[in-house]
């Protein structure tokens, strides 16, 4: 997988008094189990935090949770707003996010929460965060949004069903009837926690000229199996990798998946038929 890694950006909005919630609190350095935490910028946190978690022992698994959502690109600074929240950075006081910051999050990332079969929780309501008045955590100015490419965002989506012929006519009309055809590789990591996980190996074989790069490609399925995760779990039955020739088409800025084949590898017509339509343009 290729988790997204987001940089902490700090904007201190009107000079105010920061947050002090009368606790005794230390610094301790971010653990590297609490993998969300990572490359955020500083190396220690504060300790009671902000979710009220007062020990690591509490932190690290309840962060954890959080992981899978901050992959699947719902906002890019999904992992900004987790981590003042799960481990702030050690000041002299709390600097909370800001509620515009936390709504703009909820309204991007509730619907993939929504997928996964949970919701926001209360614990994140978002009127429990000062006004951008205040001092506190905010999203990037204006002069500094376009640092940010916005890629399509995967929909929620009932799967696909797994077919398993594709003829040479298939693929003409697979390749001219959707904006990318990518070859994925799926398997399921060997994990010690209970928390499954899963590798995607893309190969971008075609894609509308314009519309992504075979790179952004590859990275809108990847976190399209991250939100439709009961898709990747029906497509690995076992620890053994599977490959899959997928296709599918972007709609008002989502990433929509309408066919999936099984690759068969010993089909070299289907191999050949692939290659040429690469070379082909569609009328």
């Amino acid at each position: 997988m290729l988790p997204a890694a987001f940089g902490l950006v700090f904007v201190l909005m009107r000079v105010a008094v920061g947050l002090d919630l009368g606790l005794s609190t230390k610094c301790v350095a971010i653990p590297k189990e609490m993998s969300i935490c990572h490359d955020v910028g500083y190396s220690e946190m504060r300790l009671p935090n902000l979710m009220g978690h007062t020990t690591l022992a509490e932190v690290v698994p309840e962060s954890a949770g959080w992981q899978r959502l901050v992959q699947t690109g719902c906002h890019p600074y999904s992992k900004t707003f987790l981590c003042a929240l799960f481990a702030p950075v050690c000041l002299d006081t709390f600097i909370q996010p800001c509620r515009s910051m936390c709504v703009a999050i909820r309204d991007s990332c509730a619907p993939v929460l929504g997928c996964h079969g949970s919701h926001w929780p209360s614990s994140l309501d978002c009127d429990r965060f000062p006004a951008d008045e205040d001092m506190c955590l905010g999203s990037l100015g204006k002069e500094q949004k376009h640092i940010v490419k916005v890629f399509p965002k995967p929909a929620c989506q009932i799967c696909p069903a797994v077919e398993e012929f594709l003829t040479h006519k298939g693929v003409s009309d697979l390749f001219c009837t959707n904006n990318f055809v990518t070859k994925v590789k799926l398997s399921r990591k060997r994990t010690v926690l209970s928390i499954q996980e899963y590798n995607v190996d893309c190969q971008a074989e075609f894609i509308t000229p314009g519309l992504v790069l075979p790179y952004d490609a590859c990275r809108v399925v990847e976190e399209w199996f991250l939100v439709n995760e009961g898709c990747i779990r029906k497509m690995t039955p076992t620890h053994r990798p599977m490959i899959y020739l997928i296709a599918g088409t972007t709609e008002e800025s989502n990433v929509l998946i309408h066919h999936v084949y099984r690759w068969q590898r010993w089909n070299s017509q289907l191999t050949l038929s692939i290659w040429k339509r690469r070379q082909h343009k569609c009328t």
